[in-house]
């Protein structure tokens, strides 16, 4: 999973989870859009967006892991038709605007050229569940990824037909490249927060990079929440080591390294802070040959755990598995009747 119901916290309520963050070049700009509340969860889980969270995309400009401009949501309660409004503000350092007001499963454009919808959309993102097991049962014991008995013929998407509640934001390029750097870069990060009875807000979920906690959190429950409370400038500081030693024992594992610390210590500094880089402007692709934004079909999951295991990774099923399919018009998402 790239990033589905990846922690206790998340899974206590579903609403909360970030499940995969996309940032690609649409028909007018740059489209941030997040997934939410997962079918996966099961019919009693609550649904929709929760009506005392935030939900956030924040970008930083300057590559120092600091946000520069925030894009809020908040949404209301939900009604007895599965409806929901939701108010959309643009936060910098000492200014908060409101900038949009709008309801599930409508677009509403914004001044300048913007717009958004938010609603009830198929799972673009596939896995295939043995040799995500496997892979994280690697990373935790420090082993070769043992998919014996596995059989690649039969390999099937587990999230096939399932939905999730998406965030779909696109924003002129010249909004980003004012805050971006001269090559015009940026790093992006969702996540999502809950109000507290002190009048604060507790983070819940933080995703940048996909497949960050299947690699390293499916059997460490600990580190998939502590994963999400600390903000990406601290993320080398906190979470570095732990995350070199396991990726060291996969390589270690497997032979494929002279010196699995120093290979551990690469991927680390390119996973670690956590965000999700773009160039504004040109087309996104999340391959082996580099990771510029992320589309809807990009095959994450073959990307990263072959990188951070030094050895071929393959789950045997890409994008011919997801149902029902991505569109290539606004909002890009394949949007389904809410429930």
């Amino acid at each position: 999973m790239s990033h589905h119901l990846d922690s206790p916290l998340a899974r206590q309520d579903p609403r909360l989870d970030v499940c995969d963050l996309y940032v690609f070049r649409g028909e007018r700009g740059t489209v941030l859009a997040a997934d939410h509340s997962h079918s996966f969860a099961g019919p009693e889980a609550p649904k929709g967006f929760h009506p005392e969270g935030r939900y956030e995309f924040k970008i930083d400009g300057d590559g120092d892991a600091v946000e520069d401009v925030t894009f809020r949501f908040t949404f209301g309660e939900r009604d007895d038709e599965g409806g929901q409004t939701f108010r959309l503000h643009r936060v910098t350092s000492g200014d908060e605007k409101l900038i949009a007001e709008g309801r599930l499963g409508e677009t509403t454009e914004l001044d300048g050229g913007g717009r958004v919808w938010t609603g009830q959309a198929g799972d673009s993102f596939w896995i295939e569940p043995d040799v995500l097991h496997a892979v994280g049962q690697a990373f935790q014991h420090g082993t070769t990824v043992d998919l014996t008995g596995w059989n690649p013929d039969k390999a099937g998407n587990l999230f096939a037909g399932h939905t999730v509640y998406s965030i779909v934001l696109e924003l002129p390029d010249d909004e980003l490249l004012a805050i971006a750097g001269p090559d015009g870069r940026i790093g992006v990060w969702a996540q999502t927060s809950l109000a507290t009875d002190s009048g604060g807000w507790r983070p819940i979920n933080r995703c940048g990079l996909p497949m960050i906690h299947p690699l390293f959190t499916q059997y460490d429950e600990d580190l998939g929440d502590r994963l999400n409370t600390n903000d990406p400038a601290d993320d080398i500081r906190v979470h570095g080591d732990l995350i070199r030693s396991k990726v060291a024992g996969v390589v270690r594992a497997y032979g494929t390294a002279a010196d699995p610390e120093a290979y551990a210590q690469t991927v680390m500094e390119r996973m670690l802070p956590n965000m999700l880089p773009y160039r504004v402007g040109t087309k996104a692709a999340f391959t082996f040959a580099g990771w510029n934004g992320r589309t809807l079909t990009d095959n994450a999951p073959d990307v990263m755990f072959s990188f951070a295991a030094n050895t071929p990774v393959t789950l045997g099923i890409g994008r011919e598995s997801v149902t029902p399919k991505p569109r290539g018009e606004f909002p890009y998402v394949p949007t389904v009747e809410h429930d």
